[in-house]
């Protein structure tokens, strides 16, 4: 129940918003994804053309964002050009900027990763085009080995998450500047209990697809390059109590949202205030608030809440897949139509289950050893066959064979590109 004024009224409201808003019910039918580029700045000083460039190094800048909104023009999102009408490309995806200067796709849903795959391809052929007008390019990868992290977005939400952030060290900056994702989302699921089978599935395969999927060794100020996926490694390492824990139900999720401390609140007169360490959503809804914030907290508050959490798998109506790497040049497509082809049928799910039974809960041997891990290896590879067999695209099926193997002989999606495309060209 909410107030006259939009505020929620007690914990169990807030609870239940949360469950109709993170878990909507009805068939799968869609899927969709979100890609993130690192970017940089290829100007020659001379104003000559542009540098071709197609890895980061030490001298690789950033580009302003003033330069980014001028590429972008009315795709430009309002973040950095706030009377942009941050109109959509040509196939449905958004342009988004990241803190430090990556660039994201968010696709709008398809019914099937071919025709996703398809859309998206597009947009970023067209999104390269606008950026290359403006001497910047688009850079494949996970992790950014060689700048320093710098974060070009000014507004309060990243200050505070910054901030936060930096007491627990140098990570929750690389995260937020240093490091790229692909992201895939699908249907929760028909029923409650159907969609908690999805979600614990999408946790279960986990393990597995990172190590799959690591493309990180080398993130820029971390000595130890130990670590198949330096960016899991941030996202382990900036703050576990926005990391819930595995297994768990609708109710044990809403819980455990309410119960992550707030990292900023905005107040009724409209600014941003960070409250102390350990408040949660349960203390502003019962009033410890008041006298700094002036009001109670919103069904809008808590989504903004729910967007500073860091689960594996965030329920957002649908299923949002977020531990995986950024992969190299033209390869984001197969771990998309890997997820698309596991989550197909509930029977494929099922088996997928069984190959994966013993490494469920090995998110740091996965993050940490990758490939490595004999164990990954194997379950790796054999979801993959999984995956393979299971989806309907012949070329998925012959993308997801080739990475099978490449995962049995233990090689990283970067080793299969060396072998594949030696002059790193971009797809």
């Amino acid at each position: 129940m909410t107030t006259s004024t939009g505020e929620l009224s007690s914990r169990p409201a807030a609870a239940a918003y949360l469950t109709r808003v993170c878990f909507k019910l009805g068939p799968p039918q869609l899927i969709g994804a979100e890609l993130e580029w690192f970017t940089a700045d290829v100007r020659a000083p001379s104003g000559a053309d542009p540098v071709i460039c197609s890895h980061l190094s030490a001298t690789t800048r950033r580009p302003d964002l003033e330069l980014l909104a001028t590429a972008l023009g009315s795709h430009a999102p309002t973040t950095i050009a706030p009377d942009s009408p941050a109109l959509p490309l040509s196939s449905g995806s958004i342009v988004t900027v990241e803190p430090g200067g990556q660039i994201e796709l968010s696709s709008r849903p398809f019914a099937d990763a071919a025709t996703l795959r398809a859309a998206l391809a597009a947009d970023e052929h067209q999104l390269r085009g606008l950026l290359a007008a403006h001497g910047i390019v688009m850079i494949a990868g996970a992790a950014d080995g060689f700048r320093p992290p710098h974060r070009l977005l000014s507004n309060e939400r990243y200050a505070a998450m910054e901030a936060s952030y930096s007491r627990g060290g140098v990570l929750g900056r690389l995260m937020m500047c240093n490091t790229a994702a692909v992201q895939v989302a699908v249907d929760a699921g028909a029923t409650v209990a159907h969609a908690m089978w999805r979600f614990g599935l999408l946790h279960a395969i986990g393990p597995a697809l990172i190590a799959a999927f690591a493309n990180s060794p080398r993130l820029h100020g971390v000595d130890d390059e130990s670590w198949a996926s330096q960016r899991m490694r941030t996202w382990l390492g900036t703050d576990r109590s926005r990391v819930p824990p595995h297994g768990q139900t609708v109710d044990d999720y809403t819980e455990w949202v309410l119960d992550v401390p707030l990292l900023c609140v905005r107040c009724a007169d409209g600014s941003l205030w960070s409250p102390p360490a350990g408040t949660t959503v349960t203390d502003w809804i019962d009033g410890h608030l008041d006298e700094r914030v002036g009001r109670r907290p919103t069904a809008a508050d808590l989504d903004y809440h729910v967007s500073t959490v860091f689960p594996m798998v965030r329920p957002k109506g649908y299923l949002e897949v977020r531990y995986l790497d950024g992969q190299p040049p033209g390869m984001w497509g197969v771990p998309i139509s890997a997820v698309a082809a596991l989550l197909s049928t509930d029977e494929v799910g099922a088996a997928a289950m069984d190959i994966v039974a013993d490494t469920v809960d090995a998110w740091h041997t996965a993050s940490v050893a990758g490939l490595r891990d004999p164990q990954l290896r194997v379950a790796a590879s054999h979801l993959l066959t999984l995956a393979a067999d299971a989806t309907d695209s012949p070329t998925a099926r012959n993308e997801l064979g080739v990475a099978a193997a490449r995962c049995a002989r233990g090689h990283t999606p970067a080793d299969e590109a060396t072998i594949t495309d030696p002059a790193g060209k971009d797809a």
